[in-house]
């Protein structure tokens, strides 16, 4: 009989990720996120491609489902799985964690700041065309989406100092414990 021993890297990624999805938690400035960088952080340090896009997935939707249910259980009538218009979130992040792919084969500090600027980027571009898409309040022609943007400008500060704040708390704490452990360097067989 074998016995599959717990990859301690992997439970340290895996720790570090939930850890930083909950601290959504904590009162913070709106759009002041940890999302974009957990996503970023899957991609550089997941050595199977399939856990850099569930597990950051994975660990936001087990996030949300406390949030919605717990914190703002008030504002939902029923038992909340996934928020309204989830998938453009959601898609936003799998979108980032895809660049992430390619900003972050070799994960230097240049590389990680570029990857939280694409990041907050692309968070911009796709949940204020979604927001567009499922609103009746934006026209649903070019004005209209011109317009939804321009509403998100004023959260795109959140976003950027979000992005770069876990970022650099996620890529910088692990690269320390990295030195500190050997046990937490990538193995590749």
């Amino acid at each position: 009989m074998t016995t599959q021993k717990i990859n301690p890297r992997i439970a340290v990624i895996i720790a570090m990720i939930l850890l930083a999805a909950f601290s959504r938690c904590i009162p913070h400035p709106a759009n002041f996120s940890p999302l974009g960088a957990i996503a970023l952080f899957g991609a550089a340090h997941f050595i199977k491609k399939w856990q850099a896009f569930l597990i950051p997935i994975a660990t936001t939707w087990l996030c949300d489902l406390f949030i919605n249910n717990v914190i703002y259980a008030k504002y939902y009538p029923t038992f909340t799985w996934l928020a309204e218009g989830f998938y453009w979130q959601y898609g936003s992040y799998l979108l980032i964690t895809l660049i992430g792919l390619f900003i972050l084969k070799k994960i230097n500090t240049r590389k990680v700041f570029a990857g939280a600027l694409a990041s907050t980027a692309i968070f911009f571009l796709v949940s204020n065309l979604g927001c567009c898409v499922a609103s009746t309040f934006y026209p649903q022609n070019f004005n209209g989406l011109i317009t939804c943007y321009a509403a998100g400008i004023p959260f795109l500060t959140g976003t950027l100092l979000g992005d770069l704040f876990y970022s650099g708390i996620l890529f910088g704490s692990f690269a320390l414990l990295q030195k500190r452990f050997q046990i937490l360097q990538p193995s590749y067989s």
